[in-house]
Formats: structure tokens, C-alpha cells, sequence
């Protein structure tokens, strides 16, 4: 969500979406289980069992009164939840027991493309959200999608004609494929099925949907949804890097169940959080140019950047976790957007604003962080400065109890995927041409950080001392030293933003030189 939230003053920057990530830092840390903060017809609800943060943010809240029964959206163990109705920017109140939402897409025109998929009856939902903020949602159907839904329903809530036919005499007689495009902020694909990603990354042109994709000047904001292993499989993720290549957005897919009763990636995203995307993407248009468009040292360039810790769960109350504050790959990660680069970053849980210009994809565990690097490639440039952990536990489905009497669990340790080794694995098809990784030392900084440039088969390694009273994890200073083959360049104690600038710079000036 966009709107800023005025729940208190640490969250009053922050977007609503991050509500509940302000609230980790403030409380508990990591909550039992996912708290979606979303606006509803009544205004901003959080689920219950979101914290001590939270219900002091809540207390501290102006009320309003909710109008009908609010829904539960968040359940545990059967508990029944309690739900607060909450001001916020985003919520106007129109009089009393009345608010309606800020038309944060007003004068903003949406091209919704539906695919082919069981996800499609989500979509209805998706053009009364949009419609609620103000936008014009003008509906393309492919022929797959009206086996699912049909055009009259897509036309009375759109307020809209619906289009699905290239050759339509009256639309046609006007160009109206270019027409669509042209007239549009957005263009949404969703539900967007293999079938169509699979089309799009190849330049196919065979009906108005993906004519209208290859016809546009306009951003295409994708929101997957399909089988779990049709999504994994390795033609759909070489389809999707096309597109990202291409400057394509993504949302999603999340992790749940299926129709086909499997679970897994692959559920399409709920239309609150693509409404989220929608509005990020029409933000971040006047700050995020094209390729084309892209000036700077690394212009043209790819740049996949990981950052901060990742969380790898005990139980659905405990995890195990590590001290990084993502400070120093946020830093990178907006340098090199800075140089010019279009970034990916993928980052594991933090507090810290999306740097400018890059596109984030948020994790929790090593998994979904090899997982988000993997859709992400080929890359030029991967810079792998999360703290990623080595080892990880098979979760209890359960919260685990002390009971008198019973002896202390002891947990068996699985190992993680090795992310930065997997990258710069040589002789495969999508190792970028510079790999960069991250050693935390506590002791023989170089000779462990050598060690590893050889055993990872990186080519820098960007080493620091992390041991106590060091002041790098959570800090806003480093002292690094630059590994290469070549041998060591170390750089004095400065600030994150500076020791990133320099990195930018030599790996800019390692690929100019590198260039034929």
C-alpha cells in the first residue's frame, strides 16, 4: 500500500505495507505469523496477535467508527480475531461513521489484461480495487479467459466496454490495439499464465493481449499464477528474466495452496497487494527510466544485489537469525542505480526504505532468497552482501512447549543452498560476468576471505571484521578490504554510502576494461 501511514511518528514515512515491519523492529521482532495490513471499505484493519508495537500503535490512534461487521482475515488456532478500524492518510472521512479512500489513482488509466487462468475471478475483485482509488480500468480478455469469467461481468464492474478481439471491424477501423496502449498509465497482466509470459518474452503477437504488449511504450506489471511447477520450471523462469530484462514488474506469485490442491509458489497475488504494485509502479515511473533512457558508468547494465539477514524458522513463534541490518546492501543496491544500472534487490528482513530506483523483491528465509536470484538472472553484476544463514531447522508445524519434566528438543540442521557459490558456478549459462561476495570475519579477515574468493569461485570478496565492538552489523560505518586474485586493496573506516560508491566505481571500471 502507498499511502503513508499516521499510526505514530517512527511509521509516519513509511508505506503502509511496511506498517507491520516497523512494528517487528518495535516489539517482538519477527510476529508468529504474516500480519497483512490493508485498507478495506471501512479504512486500515491489522489482524489480531500483532504485538505489543502494534496495539501501543493502535492505542495511540485516532478511532473512527467502522460502518458494518468488519471480516476476519487472520485466524490462529480457531482464536476469534479482533479487528481496529484506524485513520490514516489514505482514509478520508466523509462524515460521521463514513470514510472512503484517497483516490490515490485518480486520472490514471489501468489496461487490465486477463489471462487463461482459475485465478482470473480474482481479477474481478482486482478492477473494483483499482476503481475504488480512482483509476479507469479498461479490460482485454484472451479467448482462455472467457472460459472463466465472462466479458459482461468485466463490463459491469469496470463501468467499461471489454475488448478481446484483434480483429474487431469497429475498434480495428481507430488502430485500437495501438489505441489501448497508448491511452494507458499501466498495463496489468493478471492473471498472467505460463502460456502468456511465454508469449510476451518471445515478441508474439497473435491476439489483442499480447499485440498490446508489444505495441506499447507503457510498463507491463505482471502478477503471475499458475502450478507450482510450472512456475519453478526452468522455460518459465528464463521468460520471466526476459521480461524483467525487458523492464517488465512483477508481483507475486505467492505461496499457498492450489486448485489442483498442491502448495507452493504460483498463487496469484491478492488484489491488494497488486493494487500496492500498481501504485509503486506509477511512482516510480518519473524515477526509473527505461534502459534506453539510463545514464551513468553502469548504464545498460543488470545488477542483482542480496541484503540483510534471513530468518529460517524453529516453530511458527521462533526463528533463527543473524545481526545484519541490510544497511550496507541497500546502500550498494542504490549506488548502483545510482551509476545508472537497473538493480534487483533481493532483501531478507529489514527496517530500511526501497532504495530509489531498484526493484526489490522481499524475503524471509535462504530458500526464497536463492529462489528470488535465481528468477532473477542473468545478470551482469551479482553483489552478494546478505547475511545469508548456512544451516537451517525442520520447522514444527506447532509452537514447541517447555514442559516440567521433559528434556530440552534438540533440532537436527539442514543446509541451506549456497547462493554466491550457485551464482558464480562456472560454465553455466547465466553466471554474470562480475560476482561479488561478502566475508564476516571475526578473526584472519584475509586470509578467510582469500580462502573463500577460491572456494566460492567469486571474483571479488568484499571481507570486514565483524567481531564485537566493531560497530559494522547495525552500523553505519565499514572498514573493508577489496579481495581480488590480484590481491588486497584495503580501504579506511567510512560510511556504508561511501564504501558502496567506491565498490560501484571499481566494478564499473572492471567492466569498461573488461569490454571488447
Amino acid at each position: 500500500m502507498t499511502a503513508g501511514c499516521s499510526l505514530s511518528r517512527e511509521c509516519a514515512a513509511l508505506p503502509v505495507n511496511e506498517t507491520a515491519n516497523a512494528a517487528q523492529s518495535a516489539g517482538r521482532g519477527r510476529l508468529p505469523y504474516r500480519i497483512r495490513v490493508q485498507f478495506i471499505g471501512e479504512g486500515l484493519r491489522a489482524g489480531r496477535g500483532a504485538g505489543r508495537a502494534i496495539v501501543r500503535l493502535i492505542a495511540s490512534a485516532p478511532k473512527v467508527q467502522s460502518t458494518g461487521r468488519p471480516r476476519a482475515t487472520h485466524r490462529r488456532f480457531g482464536a476469534a480475531p479482533k479487528i481496529c478500524i484506524l485513520r490514516a492518510p489514505g482514509v478520508e472521512k466523509n462524515a460521521p461513521g463514513e470514510v472512503k479512500l484517497t483516490q490515490s489513482l485518480d486520472g490514471k488509466t489501468i489496461l487490465l489484461i486477463v489471462g487463461g487462468g482459475i485465478a482470473a475471478y480474482k481479477s474481478l475483485d482486482l478492477v473494483r480495487r483499482l476503481r475504488e482509488r480512482g483509476a479507469r480500468v479498461r479490460v482485454v480478455m484472451t479467448a482462455a479467459a472467457k472460459e472463466f469469467i465472462t466479458p459482461l461481468a468485466f463490463a459491469s464492474l469496470s463501468n467499461e466496454k471489454v475488448h478481446d478481439d484483434l480483429f474487431s471491424p469497429t475498434d480495428e477501423q481507430e488502430m485500437g490495439h495501438i489505441q489501448l496502449s497508448r491511452a494507458a498509465d499501466l498495463i496489468v497482466v493478471a492473471p498472467a499464465t505460463a502460456h502468456l509470459l511465454a508469449r510476451a518474452a518471445q515478441g508474439l503477437c497473435d491476439d489483442l493481449a499480447t499485440t498490446l504488449l508489444l505495441a506499447t511504450d507503457k510498463r507491463a506489471l505482471y502478477a503471475p499464477a499458475m502450478n507450482l511447477r510450472m512456475w519453478l520450471a526452468p522455460a518459465t523462469q528464463r521468460n520471466v528474466a526476459t521480461l524483467k530484462q525487458d523492464g517488465a514488474l512483477f508481483v507475486g506469485p505467492e505461496e499457498g495452496d492450489m486448485a489442483c490442491g498442491e502448495y507452493g509458489p504460483g498463487r496469484m497475488s491478492e488484489s491488494l497487494d497488486i493494487v500496492a504494485a500498481v501504485e509503486t509502479a506509477l511512482r516510480a515511473d518519473a524515477r526509473l527510466p527505461l534502459p534506453a533512457q539510463r545514464k551513468g558508468p553502469l548504464a545498460g547494465r543488470h545488477v542483482i544485489v542480496t541484503s540483510g539477514p534471513t530468518h529460517e524458522a524453529i516453530d511458527p513463534v521462533r526463528y533463527i537469525a543473524n545481526r545484519s541490518s541490510g544497511k550496507q546492501g541497500h546502500a550498494i543496491a542504490a549506488a548502483a542505480a545510482a551509476a545508472g544500472a537497473r538493480v534487483t534487490l533481493v532483501s531478507g528482513p529489514v527496517s530500511l526504505p526501497d532504495p530509489k530506483g531498484c526493484d526489490v523483491a522481499r524475503v524471509e528465509s535462504a530458500r526464497q532468497m536463492f529462489a528470488a536470484v535465481e528468477a532473477a538472472l542473468p545478470a551482469d553484476v551479482f553483489i552478494g552482501a546478505a547475511a545469508v544463514a548456512d544451516w537451517r531447522v525442520e520447522a514444527a508445524s506447532q509452537k514447541i512447549k517447555k514442559e516440567q519434566g521433559v528434556a530440552a528438543p534438540s533440532f537436527s540442521l539442514v543446509e541451506n543452498p549456497d547462493i554466491l557459490a550457485s551464482v558464480a558456478k562456472a560454465g553455466t549459462a547465466t553466471r554474470p560476468r562480475l560476482v561479488v561476495g561478502f566475508a564476516a570475519e571475526t578473526r584472519d579477515v584475509i586470509a578467510h576471505a582469500r580462502e573463500k574468493l577460491d572456494r566460492k569461485g567469486c571474483d571479488l570478496i568484499v571481507a570486514n571484521d565483524v567481531s564485537e565492538g566493531a560497530g559494522v552489523f547495525g552500523g553505519d560505518a565499514n572498514e573493508a578490504h577489496l579481495v581480488s586474485r590480484g590481491g588486497v586493496e584495503s580501504w579506511p573506516r567510512m560510511s556504508k554510502e561511501a564504501v558502496a560508491e567506491r565498490l560501484v566505481a571499481r566494478i564499473a571500471r572492471i567492466l569498461s576494461e573488461a569490454a571488447p
